[in-house]
């Protein structure tokens, strides 16, 4: 279960994921992202606007089971509108949280907490208030939290206030990378960013390196990200490498709709490819080895 790459019907004409499926031996998506229907309400929906049940996330999900897999239902991202900003309480995202999780009986959820809500300590605390209440009325679900993270590690603003507050998640996953490191080796430096997220957690929980290694996650970026670095497949072998290693909570990736060679002209890598030299699915094929 630690292996499940982002899938997102929101742009890029994502590929059926029973193929990639097939052709990696994947069994989990991240399916993204869970928002509020507008900056007022907390009506959680897919993207805002897709209905909850019913639709062609639904559908989705149905083939990715069918098919003998799972998903993680991912709440967030980099632009809302976000229920951790529009409920009005921890109580009421919760509710919002449980509902999503009663709709497709869920046995994990991701937070992919950024940008303006991550850097607003009363929203943090909203979440982690949350998580605690989801993790209290669903016993054995998996929580996991995604958040940004500097070249050197993550700031460790949510990751101390939640441990000050007594909630413990299965995988705190960094985004190791938009770091400002154009150039460099990216997997070299996702490896320093987690020995940082690692010392974090540490420091937060009094955790050992073994159990911080344990409630630890990457969640990288294929081929050209948004701040023009360039990771490749090679870097993917090193992460790999890495999350075996130590026996990290998840490795993942944005996201299974850009894991294909650009055609038509387009080399820089978009919504629906990652414009490095690779084939189909295999930045996919690289996590999917991951089994904990």
């Amino acid at each position: 279960m630690g292996a499940n790459p982002y899938a997102y019907l929101g742009w890029g004409n994502l590929p059926d994921p029973r193929t990639i499926m097939s052709a990696t031996g994947l069994k989990w998506f991240t399916m993204a992202f869970v928002l509020s229907t507008s900056s007022s309400s907390c009506t959680p929906e897919w993207d805002g606007f897709r209905p909850l049940t019913g639709g062609v996330d639904q559908t989705t999900i149905n083939n990715i089971r069918g098919a003998g897999g799972n998903v993680v239902a991912s709440f967030g991202g980099a632009s809302g509108p976000w229920l951790e900003q529009s409920c009005s309480s921890a109580a009421a995202l919760a509710g919002a949280y449980q509902q999503v999780i009663n709709a497709y009986g869920l046995k994990a959820v991701d937070i992919d907490i950024e940008g303006t809500v991550y850097n607003n300590p009363t929203l943090q605390q909203r979440t982690i208030d949350a998580l605690k209440t989801v993790k209290a009325n669903n016993p054995g679900i998996t929580v996991y939290v995604t958040f940004p993270s500097d070249r050197t590690g993550p700031d460790s603003s949510m990751i101390n206030r939640a441990a000050a507050s007594g909630l413990t998640v299965d995988g705190w996953t960094i985004m190791p990378f938009d770091f400002g490191a154009v150039g460099q080796n990216m997997g070299n430096l996702t490896v320093q960013a987690t020995e940082g997220l690692k010392n974090v957690l540490k420091s937060a929980y009094g955790y050992s390196d073994d159990q911080a290694y344990r409630h630890a996650g990457i969640s990288s970026m294929n081929g050209i990200t948004d701040s023009n670095e360039t990771v490749t497949p090679a870097d993917f072998q090193t992460m790999l490498a890495y999350v075996q290693l130590h026996h990290l909570a998840r490795f993942t990736f944005w996201s299974a709709d850009r894991d294909r060679p650009c055609t038509g002209g387009n080399t820089l890598g978009d919504d629906d490819c990652g414009g490095v030299s690779q084939t189909n699915w295999q930045f996919t094929s690289i996590v999917a080895q991951y089994h904990g």
